[in-house]
């Protein structure tokens, strides 16, 4: 299935360079992922509730966020085509974005209570200001985040099939000046596409993205997280469809 591409350029925002780098290591060149349409269909879905006391600095030791803030992750992978298409919306952040990576919202390899290093790089939602700032649209891999590590980029060699074998390795964050360990942060949790859980056993629920998600399998799970996730699913692929 081809893809084309999407001629609208990346607004990132303002990413300015801090002065201490993590232990990842120093910003590399920022080499752009690939902004492509979205496919017809997906493999796994993720979501995050993202809060400022699940931070965590660069030695694990939590470091809260702005008090207040809230990030809504939500992600839609086609592993097969190495696609990722995010709608990320953060609320009660204030004031500018901060990284030594080349944007300052990531997805980090980190499972909860650890620090890990960013695998891929989102535009930084926008605008910068006290309102909400959003950011939607797909990406394809190979990814970059301008972070090199032990003398490769740390989105170097990262698969987004390692997203569907193991969600909870993963956090997502977003970076400000006054909060450079994190403004807000968040586990991933895989919810269901299509009506099926996939990544982890093939498990079918009682309903498909066509008709809307059941309820009954999400117990243990944010519920207003999820049902955000399901319905930016639901609308997207009748979207594709229409």
């Amino acid at each position: 299935m081809s893809t084309r591409k999407i001629t609208r350029p990346l607004t990132f925002g303002s990413v300015a360079a801090v002065a201490a780098v993590a232990v990842f290591g120093m910003a590399g060149p920022a080499a752009a992922e690939t902004p492509v349409a979205e496919p017809a269909t997906f493999t796994s879905a993720f979501t995050a509730m993202a809060v400022p006391e699940q931070v965590l600095n660069a030695d694990a030791v939590a470091t809260p966020g702005e008090a207040g803030a809230t990030g809504q992750f939500n992600f839609r992978v086609n592993s097969d085509l190495e696609i990722i298409c995010y709608d990320i919306t953060l609320t009660g952040v204030t004031g500018d974005y901060a990284s030594p990576a080349k944007t300052a919202t990531h997805i980090h390899q980190a499972a909860v209570g650890l620090a890990g290093p960013p695998r891929i790089a989102f535009p930084n939602p926008s605008p910068v200001g006290d309102g909400p700032r959003t950011s939607s649209g797909c990406l394809q891999g190979p990814f970059t985040t301008g972070i090199v590590a032990n003398d490769a980029d740390t989105g170097t060699g990262f698969s987004l099939k390692a997203l569907e074998e193991n969600a909870a390795g993963f956090a997502s964050d977003s970076h400000t000046a006054a909060f450079p360990a994190g403004v807000v942060r968040a586990q991933l949790t895989q919810v269901p596409v299509g009506g099926l859980q996939t990544g982890g056993g093939a498990t079918a629920i009682a309903a498909d993205a066509e008709n809307g998600f059941g309820i009954g399998g999400f117990v243990g799970l944010g519920a207003i997280a999820l049902l955000g996730a399901a319905a930016v699913v639901v609308v997207r692929r009748r979207a594709t469809a229409s």
